[in-house]
């Protein structure tokens, strides 16, 4: 498939070109926003607090513990929707359900904004911790393979009604999650959603896409400062994890304080095995999977060259860029995001 090209005519999203957090707003639309704000501050102060109070002891959606909008879910207008009614906005789309995957180090928690955004547009996202990661209680370190590290996500999928599809949305390395599931079972899943990701071609490793920024792979394993050596020195290296300032300047230049503060309490070491094992991806299976592309413009972590390059190798149906977002997204741009969303939610 071809690059699909879509132009909208706002400010802050761009698609194979444009959408946006600015511009004109009607009296409406504006209360409409001051509320969205006061839900996320409220969302925001539970999610810290689940961080602090709970750092490894939770399993199971964030939809349910930290973004559950469902008892406001049939009352709303979708701000993002022109103002159309959630239920005959919900009438036009045939896969409703959308499975959130973080990225590394990440977790569910990093979801929260979103989860409230979509639930609240009548939506049904589904959140997931990788293992050795959010409040997945597996020690990082014994996650050696890209199976294992997918093990919850695959396991979600299996557990779906027979019938039943999914859009899967996918950040940063959560991609090669994204992909090895869509090998798996192209079957289930509706479309496939790479923000800012690793989407890779068959034999390549997710590392490989972070390559400017960090060094091969083979330099990394040698000489990275960021090494975690699990099981000893004399061992092989079991993850790795950035420094506190690190990050910030990675991934979080132009998210909120409160984001990096979450994200900084919140943040696990990485697996290696993961990220160094090369994708096995087939034409018959991942090939015929639906995939689009969300490429962040002022993303420190995997750069816009990058993002442009991932996309002319492997030829999304569509790309959509978010201006003005970091590495981060769901805390940078979250009603860009959101819109870009609801936008690949509603292609036939």
């Amino acid at each position: 498939m071809g690059n699909r090209v879509i132009c909208m005519k706002k400010k802050d999203v761009v698609i194979r070109s444009g959408g946006g957090d600015g511009g004109s707003r009607s009296k409406r639309v504006n209360r409409s926003q001051r509320k969205l704000l006061a839900d996320e501050e409220t969302l925001h102060r539970r999610a810290l607090s689940m961080a602090i109070h709970q750092p490894q002891g939770f399993d199971g959606s964030m939809s349910r513990r930290v973004g559950s909008t469902s008892s406001r879910r049939q009352t709303l207008s979708d701000p993002f929707s022109n103002n159309k009614q959630v239920p005959e906005f919900l009438e036009s789309l045939t896969v409703k359900k959308f499975v959130l995957v973080h990225g590394e180090g990440f977790g569910a928690w990093c979801w929260y904004k979103t989860i409230a955004s979509l639930e609240e547009s009548g939506l049904f996202p589904v959140t997931v911790d990788l293992a050795g990661s959010g409040f997945n209680m597996t020690d990082a370190n014994s996650v050696s393979t890209l199976e294992e590290y997918s093990k919850p996500l695959i396991e979600l999928i299996q557990n779906l009604p027979e019938e039943e599809k999914v859009i899967l949305v996918g950040h940063s390395t959560g991609g090669a999650c994204v992909s090895y599931a869509l090998e798996r079972f192209p079957e289930k899943i509706s479309k496939a959603i790479f923000i800012c990701a690793t989407m890779v071609a068959d034999g390549q490793r997710p590392f490989d896409v972070f390559a400017d920024e960090l060094g091969s792979a083979e330099r990394f394993m040698k000489e990275s400062q960021f090494l975690i050596y699990g099981n000893g020195k004399d061992k092989p290296a079991t993850g790795f994890m950035f420094e506190k300032q690190h990050m910030k300047g990675l991934y979080f230049n132009q998210s909120p304080n409160k984001d990096i503060a979450l994200s900084m309490i919140s943040m696990r070491p990485v697996p290696l095995g993961p990220m160094m094992e090369k994708l096995s991806l087939t034409e018959e299976r991942y090939g015929k999977g639906r995939r689009f592309y969300v490429q962040t413009l002022d993303d420190f972590a995997l750069s816009p060259d990058v993002q442009e390059k991932l996309v002319r190798e492997n030829s999304p149906e569509a790309v959509f860029k978010i201006k003005g977002s970091d590495h981060c997204p769901f805390f940078s741009k979250p009603q860009s995001l959101h819109k870009i969303l609801l936008e690949i939610a509603q292609i036939p």
